[in-house]
């Protein structure tokens, strides 16, 4: 609670920045994100909490940081925030050019195919970030997700109560899909190669007799592809992007195989 209570004087006073207290408090926050201690956001029963001054920390800790040369081998990087480090102490698996920010938080068993973790993000037991995806700052990735190759997981900082990019445990993601604005991807669900989702988007359940819309949030183990459908506009009607759902993942087989069957089985690929 003083930690809490520091960022949130110093968020409406900049010029506390310039306190010893203040920016020990700031530092505190970054290294407990780091760890996995604190987060950004967290999951509150069937829903998520948004730890606002955890974002406000995050934001005010660039402008006490100073601009300093780093160098790796022949690569050289001049940015305010350092590279994490720690790696083969937690068991987790980084294949070069694989890079993450200090603030992320990678827990043991997560591979990292060449890719970008931003500061703040948290991405949790066994999970995949496949080749060139990107975590965003804040987002929130759950246990054995898997990231396919070129995913985007969009990351957030302002405005503070904006929630950031969730994909919950056991999720799959198809390659090029685009993950933005908040949006929260339930558990175990299997998105399609090239799927797009902002929170405006129309995610509709067509397996039914009449469509079912959501907007936001993809329902746990549902199965999703990129879909279209006509809006009028003044100069006429045309196709815009949407995502269906066509289907649920079965329990009926083992976890690793059915995020792969529960799209063969839908001619979809991945």
């Amino acid at each position: 609670m003083e930690l809490k209570e520091l960022i949130e004087k110093a968020w409406d006073n900049r010029e506390l920045l310039n306190d010893k207290n203040t920016n020990i408090a700031i530092k505190t926050i970054i290294e407990d994100l780091d760890q996995g201690t604190i987060r950004v956001a967290e999951p509150k029963g069937d829903s998520w909490q948004v730890n606002e001054w955890v974002k406000k920390a995050v934001i005010l800790y660039f402008p006490i940081q100073k601009m300093q040369l780093i160098e790796v081998g022949p690569f050289e990087f001049h940015d305010k925030m350092r590279l994490k480090t720690g790696y083969s102490k937690k068991g987790i698996r980084v294949v070069p050019h694989a890079v993450a920010r200090y603030g992320a938080y990678i827990s043991k068993g997560v591979v990292m195919m060449p890719s970008y973790i931003n500061i703040g993000a948290y991405v949790d037991e066994g999970t995949m970030v496949d080749t060139w995806a990107t975590v965003g700052s804040c987002a929130q990735v759950g246990k054995h997700v898997h990231l396919s190759g070129g995913v985007g997981v969009g990351g957030v900082l302002e405005p503070v109560q904006a929630a950031p990019v969730i994909i919950e445990d056991g999720a799959f993601i198809g390659s090029r899909c685009i993950l933005v604005e908040g949006v929260r991807i339930g558990k175990e669900a299997v998105l399609g190669a090239n799927v797009t989702l902002t929170s405006s988007s129309k995610i509709i359940d067509v397996t039914g007799p009449e469509p079912v819309e959501y907007k936001g949030y993809v329902p746990e183990r549902a199965v999703v592809v990129p879909g279209s459908f006509t809006k009028k506009f003044p100069a006429g009607d045309y196709n815009v992007n949407c995502a269906l759902i066509i289907g649920q993942r079965k329990a009926s087989t083992n976890l690793k195989t059915s995020l792969n069957d529960a799209l063969r089985e839908n001619n979809v690929s991945v």
